[in-house]
C-alpha cells in the first residue's frame, strides 16, 4: 500500500490548505546547472507550484510540468505570466503509479526534492532517466542525508535521503557521462530564524549521443 504522503489526495489537501507553499522562485541548483544549456524541451517532474517551470520557460525552454496534485497544477497555471504561459504544458502524473514520460523526448529532465523511500525511488528515477534525449541532461537534486543533523525541518526517516554519488552509481556508464555528483552547500534559515548551512545532493548527467 502506498504511503498516503505520496498520494494526490494528500498533496491536494496540503496545497488547498494555504495560499502558497513555495516561494515561486526557481530552485538554485536548477539555475546553477541549466543556465548554460541551450534551450530545448524540458520535463519538470514534481513541479509543484511551478517555480522551476516558469524559470525554464523564461529562458526559452518548452516545458512539460508534471505533478501528482491537480490543485498545485491549477495554481501554477493560473499564476504563469502571459508571456510564457504558452511555453508550459501542465500535466497531472502520479510517478508512483507507473506514469512514464515519452522515452528520449526531453533535452532536460529536472527532478527537484522528490523524496521517496528507497524501494520506490529507483524505479521512478529510472523511468524519468529514460525520457532524456541523446545529448540531454538529467538533473536530480535532493536534500542530502547530512541535513538530518541540522535544525532545518526534515522528516527523520533516513530511507528518504540519498547521495548524488549513489544515484550516479546507478547510471549505465556506457550511456551516461556524469557531469556533477556532489553534496553542494548553501545557506538557509531555519524556523527559529538562524542561518544554517545545508547540503543539496546534486546529480547532473548527460546521455551520450
Amino acid at each position: 500500500m502506498t504511503d498516503e504522503r505520496f498520494t494526490a489526495p494528500f498533496w491536494d489537501e496540503r496545497y488547498g490548505s494555504v495560499t502558497r507553499i513555495w516561494s515561486g522562485e526557481p530552485n538554485p541548483q536548477l539555475v546553477a546547472e541549466a543556465a548554460g544549456l541551450a534551450p530545448g524541451t524540458a520535463l519538470d517532474a514534481g513541479c509543484g507550484e511551478g517555480g522551476d517551470a516558469y524559470w525554464l520557460a523564461r529562458q526559452g525552454w518548452r516545458v512539460t510540468a508534471a505533478d501528482v496534485s491537480a490543485v498545485a497544477l491549477e495554481r501554477a497555471a493560473a499564476h504563469a505570466d502571459p508571456d510564457i504561459a504558452d511555453r508550459i504544458t501542465w500535466q497531472q502524473a502520479d510517478l508512483l503509479a507507473g506514469w512514464a514520460p515519452e522515452p528520449l523526448a526531453y533535452d532536460l529532465v529536472n527532478v527537484q526534492f522528490v523524496h521517496f523511500p528507497s524501494a520506490l525511488r529507483g524505479p521512478v528515477y529510472a523511468r524519468l532517466a529514460v525520457a532524456v534525449a541523446p545529448g540531454g541532461v538529467l538533473l536530480i537534486v535532493a536534500h542530502h542525508p547530512s541535513d538530518l543533523a541540522t535544525t532545518m525541518p526534515r522528516p527523520q526517516e533516513p530511507d528518504l535521503f540519498f547521495t548524488a554519488e549513489e544515484l550516479a552509481a546507478s547510471l549505465d556508464p556506457g550511456q551516461w557521462d556524469v557531469l556533477v555528483a556532489e553534496a553542494r552547500p548553501r545557506l538557509a534559515t531555519d524556523p527559529e530564524g538562524r542561518e544554517v548551512t545545508i547540503h543539496d545532493a546534486v546529480l547532473a548527467a548527460r546521455r551520450r549521443s
